[in-house]
């Protein structure tokens, strides 16, 4: 291990190679000193490529396309810009199967930069916040460069390196990145209100991050004895944990332990996540797998969409011709969860844009992307009401689906075509 003063003063060139696959964790886990660095030395060193997850931070730019091409597992976060920009050319997998495809070199990385903090266990360090591609991304890479960073919190399991992993050690000076949980919208209040609705006590949940996920979990604060084995946590887990509604006593799996991915949260989340076994940092082979979700009891996946048709078909990733979502974990949970015993799957979102101007429940999808096919569709939620599509026929979802769309859209969508309104849209 090659051991450097700190992270701005570290030579990139020394490690990079032509067309080199440069990439680094996600949301949180982005190693700010380290990746500041490359963009500062950008014009010094071999045209590389990135690979990138989803960025929280303001590190990239659009104007870095002069000596960087963008590649990238979703358009949302601060990858928004690079989208929006036609340079961030976008790979549609499921969460699940990134590791294999990190590994397998279908996805290929040579460099990968991290955060990490020395584990209590000798000889090995954490990356403390995220777990969920980061073994692969260690493994597979040719030259593993990290920054040493006493603020991340000591998790274990998936979110530890082995000390002789690491390539490049180097001293973090750079701020860490916080995400502090937004302030739902009193329209997504409602929703959550109907979601929560249909969440037992017992149940397990699966959220996302940003303000609907808020919502919906500080709508479960009268419930009891749920569990949580998720892609990501945020602030708002804690509360639940705090005020007795998170036990995890019922889970059938991993009894006793919120599992996840990531940690997308403020210095609140890290300081509960840190040296709390009662808190397991898992890789996304496991956190998404289908074989570990069947085992969970009654898993409740509660995820989002840009849109829904009539049929049930679910568009997660293209909002006004834009790239702005993903594929992500949706379908690996939305299955995940109905093969657990008792589990259901939730697609919850707004009736409208926030401007009210376009309904989130459309016609047709007329060629934009199907994330979530009409077959794995189980509960369409809105701030209107809910639609259990379970065993329904095409004409039976269209007028469900309809119903708890904003009254100003409904009787367009009742008037539709019936074969426009059944006619499954093509990616």
């Amino acid at each position: 291990m090659l051991k450097i003063g700190s992270s701005s003063t570290l030579d990139f060139n020394r490690f990079l190679r032509p067309d080199d696959v440069v990439t680094w964790p996600q949301g949180t886990g982005e190693p700010l000193g380290l990746t500041r660095r490359l963009v500062q030395q950008r014009h010094a060193l071999p045209l590389i490529e990135l690979f990138i997850g989803m960025t929280t931070s303001k590190t990239l730019s659009p104007e870095y396309a002069d000596r960087f091409r963008f590649r990238g597992l979703n358009g949302a976060g601060t990858n928004r810009s690079l989208s929006t920009a036609n340079i961030l050319d976008i790979i549609p997998c499921h969460v699940s199967a990134v590791p294999g495809l990190i590994r397998s070199r279908a996805i290929r990385v040579d460099v990968v930069l991290i955060r990490v903090r020395p584990h209590p266990k000798p000889g090995f360090f954490t990356v403390g916040v995220m777990a969920d591609f980061t073994p692969a991304l260690v493994e597979a890479a040719r030259c593993v460069i990290a920054e040493v960073d006493e603020r991340l919190p000591v998790t274990s399991h998936d979110a530890m390196v082995a000390e002789n992993d690491i390539d490049v050690l180097t001293d973090c000076d750079a701020d860490e990145i916080l995400l502090p949980d937004p302030e739902p919208s009193d329209i997504e209040a409602r929703v959550a209100a109907h979601v929560a609705a249909l969440i037992p006590d017992g149940a397990t949940i699966q959220i996302g991050i940003g303000s609907l996920p808020v919502a919906v979990c500080r709508a479960l604060e009268g419930h009891r004895e749920l569990g949580v084995h998720s892609g990501v946590i945020s602030d708002v887990i804690v509360e639940l944990v705090e005020k007795g509604v998170v036990t995890n006593a019922r889970k059938g799996v991993d009894t006793g332990c919120i599992v996840t991915g990531g940690l997308f949260g403020s210095r609140r989340l890290i300081d509960f996540a840190d040296g709390n076994d009662a808190l397991q940092m898992r890789s996304a082979d496991y956190t998404h797998s289908h074989k570990v979700m069947s085992g969970v009891h009654k898993l409740y996946a509660i995820n989002s969409a840009v849109e829904v048709d009539l049929t049930g078909q679910v568009n997660s990733e293209v909002a006004g011709g834009r790239y702005l979502g993903a594929v992500g974990g949706q379908v690996d949970f939305v299955r995940g969860s109905q093969a657990s015993a008792g589990g259901r799957a939730i697609i919850a979102l707004p009736s409208t844009t926030p401007d009210g101007k376009h309904s989130r429940i459309v016609a047709s999808l007329d060629g934009r992307p199907v994330t979530t096919c009409r077959a794995d569709v189980d509960l369409i939620v809105t701030e209107y009401g809910v639609a259990d599509l379970r065993g329904r026929s095409l004409g039976e979802r269209a007028a469900r689906l309809a119903a708890i769309a904003h009254p100003d859209f409904r009787p367009g969508l009742k008037t539709n075509n019936r074969s426009k309104a059944t006619t499954c849209s093509q990616t």
